[in-house]
């Protein structure tokens, strides 16, 4: 059993949650931020779609974490093989476009695959590490609540990526303060 999921710990959080953190993932099945992170109830407010695609939903979501229960920490979770950015990528290369709302889904992790080309990334893995600083950004860039809490040191906004097979988290990038860390921001992932 994980953390904090006994009989005391759910009456505890019968009246109100306090999480610890923001988590804004990707809704792959095999991507389980609780799980993870090693985490329990009322410990993580987790928000997820396909490919951590940003809408007013989730940014509706994400301000609601971090301006009304005050939770000081947002982490943008993407992970490898991702249907997204693997259908995204489809759709540049080939020109196979899926249809219906999924589509919509693929035009919006589109722009951080072009961004990752520009910066002369050709390896999937760097395709999906730049969709999750590009999501973190966006987070940024579309609430006032989310860079106001930013600005004043309330809050701080992580991405990482998941390696499946590995099961190991990779920090790739942070804005805002939480302290001294090893970020892999960005050289190209060899091919070989």
């Amino acid at each position: 059993m994980h953390p904090s999921q006994g009989i005391d710990d759910r009456a505890k959080l019968v009246e109100a949650q306090h999480p610890t953190a923001v988590l804004f993932g990707c809704s792959d099945s095999r991507v389980a931020a609780e799980i993870i992170f090693d985490q329990g109830l009322g410990q993580m407010f987790v928000i997820r779609t396909a490919g951590h695609v940003v809408d007013s939903a989730v940014l509706g979501s994400v301000e609601y974490g971090v301006g009304v229960l005050d939770v000081p920490l947002i982490v943008v979770l993407g992970h490898d093989r991702c249907g997204a950015v693997a259908a995204a990528l489809q759709a540049l290369e080939g020109g196979d476009v899926p249809p219906g709302f999924v589509r919509d889904v693929v035009e919006r992790v589109t722009p951080s695959l072009l961004r990752a080309r520009q910066r002369g990334f050709s390896h999937i893995d760097d395709f999906e590490a730049q969709h999750v600083r590009e999501t973190s950004e966006l987070l940024l860039a579309r609430s006032r609540v989310v860079a106001d809490r930013v600005a004043d040191g309330r809050c701080a906004i992580v991405g990482v990526t998941y390696k499946l097979a590995e099961g190991q988290v990779k920090l790739r990038s942070v804005v805002g303060d939480v302290g001294d860390t090893d970020i892999d921001d960005g050289a190209p992932v060899s091919s070989e």
